[in-house]
C-alpha cells in the first residue's frame, strides 16, 4: 500500500520541536542529473533544483526545526549505478527521509534490472528505519513524438507507482503532476529547460509534490 500523507508524522514530531530538546533532520535525494540540478546541460542551477526548493518549503513550514537537504545524484546515473553506492554515499548520511528519483534514465537499463537496484535501495534503507518516498520521472520531449522512449518512460512511472505499493513507502507521482500541468507544447516548454531537464517551474512541482508529506503541523 502507497503510505498516506501522515507517513512522515514521526519526523514531522521531531521538526516541530524546539532547541534544545530538537535535533538534525536529513533529508537525502538520491537519484539522476534532476535532483543533481542539472538545468540546460552542462549547467547545473543549485538553487532552483526541487532538492533546494523542497528545502525552503520545509523551513518554511517547521521554522523550528534544523534540516539538512543533501543531494546524492549524479548526472548520467541510473539505478542500478545508485545502487552501488547506496551503503557508501547514501546511507552514511543517516538519513530520516529518503527520495529516489531515476526514472528518467532507467530506461537504458530496463525493467528487470531497474526493479532489482530500487527494491536493494528500498530494503537496505527500510531496515534502517529511513522513510522512503520514490518519485515517478519528470517528462522529457519524448512527450511530444509520442514514440518508444515515450512509452518506455510511462511504463517506468507504472513500475515506480507498484514499487511504492509494494514496499509500503511514499511516491511522489511527479510523472501524473506533469500530465496535469502539460496540455500543449508550449505547457512543456515552460516545464522543462532542456531535452530532459525541468526548468525552474518544472523543479517547483516536483518540489511540491513532495513536499505534499511534510504539511505544517
Amino acid at each position: 500500500m502507497i503510505q498516506g500523507l501522515d507517513y512522515l508524522n514521526s519526523v514531522r514530531e521531531e521538526l516541530v520541536k524546539k532547541w534544545p530538546a530538537n535535533r538534525t533532520v536529513n533529508v537525502v535525494c538520491h537519484g539522476h542529473s534532476v535532483p543533481a540540478g542539472y538545468f540546460a546541460t552542462p549547467v547545473v542551477n543549485t538553487f532552483s533544483s526541487y532538492p533546494h526548493l523542497l528545502h525552503q518549503i520545509i523551513k518554511d513550514r517547521f521554522p523550528f526545526a534544523v534540516v539538512n537537504v543533501i543531494v546524492t545524484a549524479i548526472g548520467g546515473e541510473t539505478s542500478r549505478q545508485g545502487a552501488e553506492r547506496f551503503h557508501e554515499d547514501v546511507l552514511t548520511h543517516k538519513p530520516d527521509v529518503l527520495t529516489l528519483d531515476y526514472g528518467l534514465n532507467d530506461r537504458s537499463i530496463g525493467f528487470e534490472a531497474a526493479e532489482k537496484a530500487w527494491g536493494e535501495m528500498i530494503s537496505a534503507a527500510k531496515e534502517r528505519g529511513i522513510h522512503v518516498i520514490l518519485c515517478t520521472p519528470t517528462w522529457d520531449r519524448s512527450y511530444l513524438m509520442g514514440d518508444e522512449q515515450w512509452r518506455l518512460l510511462v511504463s517506468h512511472a507504472e513500475q515506480i507507482r507498484r514499487l511504492a505499493d509494494r514496499y509500503d513507502v511514499g511516491l511522489a507521482d511527479n510523472f501524473e503532476v506533469f500530465r496535469r500541468a502539460v496540455s500543449d507544447p508550449a505547457d512543456l516548454a515552460r516545464v522543462l529547460s532542456h531535452v530532459n531537464h525541468p526548468s525552474e517551474v518544472g523543479h517547483r512541482l516536483a518540489a511540491n509534490e513532495i513536499a505534499k508529506y511534510f504539511p505544517a503541523k
